[in-house]
């Protein structure tokens, strides 16, 4: 027994070897278990002898898809390649962008006449992928979205919902008569409210390239031709962003959101501004817990007049039964 594990061993020493010198391709993937010579087959991360089960390897690394699929048609949908398409872009993101660097795949710089040739191909596909107006509308207005929503800080899912509610708005014929901003600063006002991360009228304005009469009209004829389900806004939902510009601390961030709780059940939150009362929550909070605010602080972090502060901080406090501090 011993003499024919010695010869079994040198005999597969010696495959080892021939293997190794040999370049065909064929010989190169021919796979035998080292024990009793089966052929091998691989099943998930374990390549097993489909004769005597032993495991030759494990912890393989599966260079399958991460999805499973039942028919072709179903394989063909879920396939894909590069990068996932978006509808934050007019194409989605499936043509061809030409890099601005002037340096080839080695990071040299090109000559003179490489560099001209690939301005002419910059130019020419810049043409193919707008091909009519339609595409160039749709270009302009999702730039547009991008920008306002950069400088709002608005997550990337309400970029997204802003740029097909604004697809929606092209494809039914609802620009004719409104400009191009008009109709992009609506769609985002609106997906911001449904996305629950509500910006005031004001700050939307502020970045938009239009003015406040015309934004609200926009918005009010957006919504009402597309059938849009707009909640109105919840002061809760301002109070978060308020209180970490102005620095306060978490205790009164927590009492500020009580303040609103309770004027929600006394119903004083009726008929007022969302931003007036997180406005005035977050200011009254801070007094409570003995911190130092002003009402111009929060005027300016809201964009809301010290007026509007200062009235419906009395409210706020009287709907809550506290007495309002000197």
């Amino acid at each position: 027994m011993t003499e024919t594990s010695i010869h079994t061993g040198n005999q597969r020493r010696v495959t080892d070897t021939e293997r190794k010198e040999e370049t065909t391709e064929e010989t190169e993937h021919e796979q035998v278990c080292p024990e009793c010579s089966g052929d091998l087959v691989t099943e998930g991360s374990e390549t097993i002898c489909a004769e005597c089960g032993l495991v030759v390897e494990e912890d393989n690394v599966d260079r399958g898809p991460e999805w499973r699929a039942f028919d072709a048609k179903e394989k063909d949908e879920k396939s894909r390649v590069g990068a996932p398409t978006t509808k934050m872009m007019h194409d989605e993101g499936l043509s061809t962008n030409i890099g601005w660097q002037d340096k080839d795949a080695y990071g040299n710089s090109l000559n003179s006449r490489q560099r001209q040739k690939m301005q002419r191909l910059r130019t020419w596909n810049e043409r193919f992928r707008t091909r009519d107006s339609q595409e160039r509308n749709l270009k302009q207005a999702l730039g547009e979205i991008d920008r306002m929503a950069s400088a709002l800080g608005l997550p990337e899912n309400v970029r997204e919902t802003a740029s097909v509610i604004y697809r929606r708005a092209l494809e039914e014929d609802l620009l004719p008569g409104r400009s191009i901003e008009g109709v992009a600063t609506s769609a985002l006002y609106a997906a911001a409210r449904q996305a629950n991360t509500p910006r005031s009228i004001d700050e939307v304005a502020n970045v938009s390239r239009i003015d406040d009469q015309e934004f609200k009209r926009t918005y009010r004829y957006i919504v009402r031709e597309l059938g849009l389900e707009v909640q109105p806004a919840d002061p809760e939902s301002y109070v978060g962003r308020f209180a970490s510009d102005l620095d306060i601390s978490d205790e009164a961030e927590r009492r500020a959101r009580q303040l609103l709780q309770n004027a929600k059940e006394e119903g004083v939150h009726s008929g007022k501004s969302p931003v007036g009362l997180a406005a005035a929550s977050v200011y009254a909070a801070p007094l409570l817990t003995n911190e130092q605010i002003t009402q111009r602080e929060v005027s300016e972090v809201a964009d809301i007049s010290e007026v509007t502060i200062r009235n419906r901080y009395k409210e706020l406090l009287e709907a809550e039964g506290t007495i309002t501090p000197a």
